[in-house]
């Protein structure tokens, strides 16, 4: 697989990998999706593997979540979303209505913010979803650079009606759709428009005025004025932390065949970093600042950006090239409706299997612990914990790291009443354990909930290092000393949060 042609290849696989990522993937299936050979899908598949942009569960693939940092990149390099989108969410609220943020791309726009009211009928659209632009408010008002909204009466959906206003940039093109979404339930196509005009065009200006004043917008950047052309390198490629894969152990060195399946892998991460490092900067990025981002010499560099051009995920103006919409389509839509759960939970199931002790992630919700996520194990005596369980936050160990994370005077309000004969009641004790672990970083609570049950807890941390979530080890007092929960359990309990807190970064939100 020459390097010329490797950030081609390795996307087109890409693609077919996240064509339907509902549905269960092996690496045959993405030889026939993409008439490569099989040696050259397991090339790409190693590489996507060690960047932890793919995982795998036995011969079946699933994304990873760190493949939405190529949709952030266009995200964030866009100069859109991030000052637009807090004013969307205002006018949702205020509105009591979906809003969505949309672009153009080719014959369709593309989302690139949804902010959805949730109700018994709400709109299912996603950041990322590609829709007909003549089929939708958002695509009519976009199409036409002089019309001053559009509505959408049931074109796209039955039942489904949208009213939308464009954004314009500082020179007057509309670089943006601002919809208001609903359902005939609620109002007809012309009673929307009758109650958000009002806020809409208010908000609008509001937003043209945020990006009237954005540092190096790229608000009129060039958008995908059709769709791309369907056909394309040193220094290390980015790193990641992400949990290793057994596809992504390292290359053997030796021999022709072995270094050109290594150059390979190099060639497609090196090209990877080039779409990244696009995003680092608002308004675009000449050939020597990428080449400089990514430490590739400029030709190298150009090559992949040509080939990202040719592909339809970047355009040029002659000396800056930006990121297109279209890199949106590389899995961001699925994986950014992923929940906190969904995410967590591959890591509580493989924490348990190397432990053989059931495994449980939790938030705080009042004065108590509420379970998200759980992995039990299978023996005869078992406690009966489900998602959904409740336990007082005082009396566990995931409670205490949780307080551990808030001011003194949380943890002081606490109603501490007896559960065992164990259970920590003095108010100075209880505020020495839970700063003790505040201090250690993990909590380990013997027999305070229930007697015969031990667990040992660290923290999960959000992007800002705030404690958003808990993940605890729990086993029957037969079966663990607290020494062997300190000795065997705790370094895997932190090397799987660790894992987990890599993967919750890359979320829209925490929870």
């Amino acid at each position: 697989m020459e390097p010329a042609g490797t950030l081609e290849r390795g996307l087109a696989v890409l693609r077919a990998l996240t064509a339907d990522p509902a549905r269960r993937t092996r690496a045959t299936d993405l030889v026939h999706a993409t008439g490569l050979a099989r040696s050259t899908v397991d090339r790409v598949l190693a590489t996507y593997a060690r960047l932890d942009y793919v995982r795998f569960d036995g011969r079946d693939l699933w994304l990873a979540p760190r493949l939405m940092e190529l949709g952030e990149a266009y995200l964030t390099g866009g100069g859109l979303r991030d000052p637009l989108a807090p004013l969307a969410e205002r006018l949702a609220e205020e509105l009591d209505e979906s809003v969505s943020l949309a672009v153009r791309d080719g014959d369709g726009v593309r989302f690139i913010g949804q902010f959805t009211r949730r109700r018994t009928m709400s709109v299912a659209f996603r950041v990322g979803d590609l829709l007909p632009a003549r089929r939708c408010a958002a695509g009519l008002v976009l199409l036409d650079p002089a019309a001053p909204w559009a509505e959408d009466d049931q074109l796209i959906e039955p039942g489904l009606v949208a009213v939308a206003v464009p954004v314009r940039d500082r020179d007057g093109a509309p670089v943006c759709a601002v919809s208001v979404v609903s359902h005939t339930s609620r109002h007809t196509a012309s009673g929307l428009r009758e109650h958000a005009m009002p806020r809409l065009l208010k908000t609008v200006a509001e937003m043209e005025a945020a990006l009237a004043t954005t540092p190096a917008s790229s608000a009129g950047a060039p958008t995908s004025p059709g769709p791309g052309p369907a056909s394309s390198d040193a220094a290390p490629a980015p790193t990641h932390a992400g949990p290793a894969s057994p596809a992504a152990a390292p290359v053997a060195q030796g021999g022709r065949a072995e270094a050109a399946r290594h150059e390979g892998l190099q060639s497609l991460a090196r090209g990877l970093a080039v779409l990244v490092a696009l995003g680092a900067a608002h308004g675009g990025s000449t050939l020597a600042a990428v080449a400089r981002a990514t430490g590739l010499p400029r030709a190298t560099a150009r090559r992949s950006l040509l080939t990202l051009q040719r592909l339809g995920y970047a355009a040029s103006d002659g000396h800056r090239f930006t990121l297109l919409p279209r890199v949106l389509e590389l899995g961001y839509a699925h994986l950014s409706e992923r929940t906190f759960a969904e995410v967590v939970q591959p890591h509580l199931a493989d924490l348990v299997a190397r432990l053989g002790h059931s495994a449980s992630v939790a938030v705080l919700s009042g004065d108590d612990v509420l379970y998200v996520a759980r992995v039990p194990t299978v023996s005869i005596m078992t406690v009966d914990i489900r998602v959904g369980t409740r336990f007082p936050a005082y009396a566990t160990s995931m409670g205490r790291v949780l307080l551990a994370g808030l001011p003194a005077e949380r943890s002081a309000a606490l109603a501490l009443r007896p559960l065992t004969r164990r259970t920590i009641t003095s108010p100075d004790a209880f505020a020495e354990a839970v700063r003790r672990a505040g201090e250690d970083g993990y909590a380990l609570v013997d027999q305070e909930l229930e007697e015969g049950v031990r667990s040992i807890a660290v923290p999960l941390r959000g992007r800002d290092g705030r404690v958003v979530a808990a993940v605890n080890v729990a086993t029957h007092a037969s079966r663990a000393t607290p020494d062997d929960l300190l000795r065997d359990v705790l370094p895997a309990l932190r090397e799987s949060a660790a894992r987990m807190e890599a993967d919750l970064r890359h979320l829209p939100a925490a929870p």
